[in-house]
């Protein structure tokens, strides 16, 4: 798994929306900055106290001029659902292929009760609104992610 690092340009995306709309990383260039998130999989007990976080600081981020937008391998209707469930007020992406992971580098071999398998591995990447990462986040904790991304973004300005 090669992680992208700070100042490496972010990989462009276009995936859809947990109500099926296209949303592009370019759709925020110059606009304002992106707090990508990659979680291995909506409604499960840690993605959606990592998501309630965010959600519940919806104005932090409004007040930093960021965004939220989470990213997964669920598909659409997965991540409408968890949307509903959690009232979530930000964008959920379906990357079902995995290739926006892969592209990102946390695409890889997790282990889980002695079993290995391939998926997400839980990061996040603060990317500036020339399109360049400014800060990856690779130790997060759900609990606390919401006030982890604060303390970065207030570190940037």
């Amino acid at each position: 798994m090669t992680t992208l690092q700070k100042g490496d340009a972010a990989p462009a995306f276009s995936l859809a929306d947990q109500e099926g709309n296209t949303v592009s990383l370019a759709d925020f260039a110059g606009k304002s900055r992106v707090v990508l998130y990659f979680y291995p999989k909506a409604m499960t007990p840690g993605c959606t106290v990592q998501a309630q976080g965010l959600r519940d600081s919806s104005g932090g981020l409004a007040e930093r001029d960021a965004v939220a937008i989470g990213v997964s391998p669920d598909p659409v209707k997965r991540l409408k659902k968890f949307e509903e469930k959690e009232e979530l007020n930000f964008t959920l992406l379906a990357d079902e292929d995995h290739a926006i992971a892969e592209a990102y580098g946390v695409w890889g071999l997790k282990k889980f009760m002695g079993r290995e398998y391939m998926g997400v591995n839980r990061v996040t990447f603060v990317i500036d609104k020339d399109g360049s990462i400014a800060h990856v986040m690779d130790k997060v904790k759900t609990k606390t992610h919401h006030d982890d991304v604060f303390e970065v973004l207030d570190a940037l300005d």
